[in-house]
Formats: structure tokens, C-alpha cells, sequence
């Protein structure tokens, strides 16, 4: 596999719009693949820059995509539980491919120096029980599914019922990823491979086997309550209440 000329790539997309060009995601993780894709990110000075969310480009025959960040979305990700999760392992990861007055390398320096603390515990608290109120419809989703037999209410349900699970776990437990692509393995990791909540997790996919639609719905509503279970100490009081009678309900049907 040739490696790209990453820095003749950043400057087909470079303007003086920008400030800082860095390279994110696999290349810069030194893991990337054949299909992997060139994943550069590019800084502006303002923040009323007109953006979209990310352009793709093939570019000799590599895939890039293009995506724009602004001045006020980076607090965010320092100060926002589910963003630091996210971002914070990536941007200590990532390469410079342009930096004028070292503008992202203040940003890197800030990623290195970032600590989860008890402020940010408690907003990672706070999004989890929101999280678990908010997969609700799609526990009552994989319920009716279950009832009637109907994959289109089993399919709904099943995002909610692992990813959805997944992601509740990892901002909760302050779990940084590197990227996408090792989300589920980082969450995994620290819940212990050989865990209760890993095991139905792992089913709710239909890693391990030959699982059915409707075997893995089954496994997503007990791996709620297992998750609901684990976290009943930091659920806010009002959504305690709803996510105590939805595990009711699911342990009332399976």
C-alpha cells in the first residue's frame, strides 16, 4: 500500500479561511488500511464560515473526506462529556500538516493535558440517565416487535438496544476512543471481556453465533436492564422512575 502525499492532499483544501490542516483517523494512528480513508480536518479563524459537515473526494485513487471545524465547536470537546469521549484520543493522535501561529498545536497540547474529572463525571452521569430515558421507545419497540413478530419494530429497536447501550457505557465510564472503528472494542476492554453486560452485548450484535433477529432484540432489553442495573445509583430521581418501570415491563415479557 503507498502512502499518500498527505500534505499535497491538505493543500487542495487549504484557503485563507484556514488556520491549521491536520490529518485524524487511522493514517494518523499509523493503523490505516487498504480501504482506509484520508481523513483531514480543516480549522478556521471564524466561525461564521459557511460549512457543511464533510466532503468526499477521491483523490489518486485514495478516498478522502474533508471536514471543517470552527472556533466554537472546539470548547466542546473539552468541556462536554460525549464529545470528549469522541475526540479528545484523536486529536493527541493526530498529525500537523498546516499550523499558523500554532494554532492546533495549542489544541493537541490542550487533548495531552486533559483530565476526566469529578465536573465532568457528573455531566457524563447526567447524559447517561437522559440516554436511558431517551432508548425507552425502543425498548417498547423491541417489545411490540417481539409480540408481533414484525422485523421492521425488531430492526428500530436493535440500535438502540446495542449501539445505543454501547455509547451510554462509554461516556458514563469516561471511555476515550481513538475512533469509530475501535469504539465497541475500547467499551468492551474496560467492561471486562468475559463480563455479564459484555456477554449480552456481544449477542445483541450477533458477534458470537448465529443470532436472530429477534434473539438479539431479546438480548438488547436484558442488556438494558443489566445497564440500568449497573447505573441505578447515578440516575437523576425523575428519570429513575421511568427507567425502574421500563425494566418492569421488559422482565414482566421476556
Amino acid at each position: 500500500m503507498n502512502t499518500p502525499d498527505f500534505r499535497a492532499i491538505a493543500a487542495q483544501f487549504d484557503t485563507q479561511e484556514i488556520v491549521s490542516i491536520a490529518l485524524m483517523g487511522s493514517f494518523a494512528r499509523n493503523d490505516a488500511g487498504t480501504f482506509s480513508d484520508v481523513d483531514i480536518v480543516r480549522f478556521h479563524w471564524r466561525n461564521d464560515t459557511r460549512q457543511v459537515e464533510s466532503t468526499t473526494h477521491f483523490i489518486r485513487g485514495d478516498l478522502v473526506v474533508v471536514s471543517d471545524v470552527v472556533p466554537s465547536q472546539i470548547e466542546g470537546w473539552f468541556t462536554d462529556p460525549e464529545q470528549a469521549t469522541t475526540y479528545i484520543a484523536g486529536i493527541r493522535n493526530a498529525r500537523t500538516l498546516r499550523d499558523v501561529g500554532g494554532y492546533f498545536r495549542a489544541i493537541q497540547d490542550r487533548a495531552h493535558q486533559f483530565v476526566w474529572d469529578e465536573a465532568m463525571q457528573q455531566k457524563a452521569n447526567a447524559y447517561a440517565s437522559s440516554q436511558m430515558v431517551g432508548w425507552i421507545e425502543e425498548v417498547h419497540k423491541g417489545l411490540e416487535g417481539l409480540r408481533r413478530c414484525d422485523d421492521g419494530r425488531l430492526i428500530n429497536a436493535r440500535h438502540g438496544l446495542s449501539w445505543g447501550l454501547t455509547d451510554v457505557m462509554r461516556v458514563q465510564k469516561g471511555i476515550l476512543i481513538s475512533g469509530d472503528n475501535s469504539s465497541y472494542l475500547a467499551v468492551t476492554a474496560a467492561l471486562g471481556e468475559r463480563s455479564e453486560w459484555v456477554r449480552l452485548s456481544r449477542k445483541s450484535f450477533a458477534i458470537d453465533g448465529d443470532v436472530s433477529l429477534a434473539g438479539q432484540v431479546r438480548a438488547g432489553l436484558r442488556l438494558y436492564v443489566l445497564t440500568a442495573e449497573q447505573l441505578t445509583e447515578i440516575f437523576k430521581s425523575e428519570e429513575r422512575t421511568l427507567i425502574e418501570e421500563t425494566v418492569k415491563r421488559i422482565n414482566g415479557e421476556l
